[in-house]
């Protein structure tokens, strides 16, 4: 026989989050949603004049999208498959996608070609300061546009006691944010330590080496880091790997 394999997933309460549990449980799994992550529109839309427009997830395009942004003659540039995605459902076409989804990876996509030219930024309230400082030093004049705000949900956390005690068989972090709000959450409720010791013995999945380091330096374990920056790739290992059968 299969055991249950308990997989806490923390996307935003939303098609995202709805998307994550089908998936986990047409994977044979039993997800456990715990959003880590709501978002407050600032209102904000990118700047009218910028040489090129980046794009680093698809809330920020379907926002600006909403707000009737257009790319018009600029350069659009997204940061992975999931943003281009969205960009190509609001009928965007975008110029540049790095091979390395990442901030890392989008410096050195632009870095020979922005010279003296106006970048654009425009993200959460919680992007990485590795693109703005890459792409200045490559000689480009940059400006941020910050369209939405990460906070973490008043509710949030249920997931962190079942860590505690040795209830979870995986967990799916999607980003360094998430990370950093299940263990506020687990700080709440006095089980911070002992929630990082249950999530030792379960399947710490990550997407990408951000989020791994940003666990690794909580002394949270990681496990699994999937070659394909998306919640299926995520999702798909996580469950392969805590997911063994064995015979009574």
């Amino acid at each position: 026989m299969s055991r249950e394999v308990r997989v806490a997933v923390f996307r935003p309460d939303d098609d995202r989050l709805t998307e994550a549990v089908e998936l986990l449980d047409s994977l044979g799994a039993t997800p456990v949603p715990d959003p880590m992550l709501e978002i407050e529109p600032t209102g904000a839309v990118p700047q009218g004049d910028a040489d090129y427009v980046v794009f680093t997830s698809k809330t920020g395009i379907e926002l600006a999208a909403d707000a009737g942004w257009e790319p018009d003659d600029t350069v659009l540039v997204s940061i992975g498959s999931g943003t281009t995605a969205a960009a190509n459902a609001v009928g965007w076409t975008v110029d540049r996608e790095p091979a390395t989804y990442s901030s890392a990876g989008l410096v050195d996509l632009l870095a020979d070609e922005v010279a003296d030219s106006h970048v654009e930024v425009a993200r959460s309230d919680h992007g990485s300061q590795v693109l703005l400082d890459g792409l200045a030093d490559a000689g480009a004049t940059v400006t941020e546009t910050v369209l939405y705000q990460l906070v973490r949900p008043a509710d949030a956390g249920d997931s962190t006691a079942l860590a505690a005690d040795g209830d979870l068989e995986a967990v799916a972090f999607t980003s360094s944010l998430t990370v950093e709000h299940f263990l506020d959450a687990a700080d709440e409720r006095g089980v911070r330590d002992a929630a990082i010791d249950g999530l030792a013995d379960a399947v710490v999945g990550v997407i990408g080496e951000p989020t791994r380091e940003t666990a690794e330096t909580h002394g949270i374990s990681v496990d699994i880091v999937p070659a394909e920056t998306t919640f299926e790739a995520l999702a798909t290992r996580v469950v392969e790997t805590a997911a063994p059968s064995y015979t009574e």
